[in-house]
């Protein structure tokens, strides 16, 4: 493996863009977990089971593992 060298100045913009984006990621992330708590707490999610709650997931795009 090679090694690569990278000047200060630009190793601070790189983390600098890399923290931004993690930080729209986690805005992003937190919008979608609120609608989920805001449907589980007025029931819209009418599952009751493990595998119920699953479903309703995986028809939002979330992986199950």
């Amino acid at each position: 493996m090679e090694t690569v060298t990278i000047e200060k100045v630009n190793f601070v913009k790189i983390l600098n863009d890399v923290e931004r984006l993690i930080q729209d990621v986690e805005v992003a992330l937190s919008k979608e977990v609120n609608k989920r708590i805001t449907d589980i707490e007025t029931n819209k999610i009418q599952g009751k089971t493990e595998k119920e709650l699953d479903e309703y997931l995986k028809k939002r795009g979330v992986k199950i593992a």
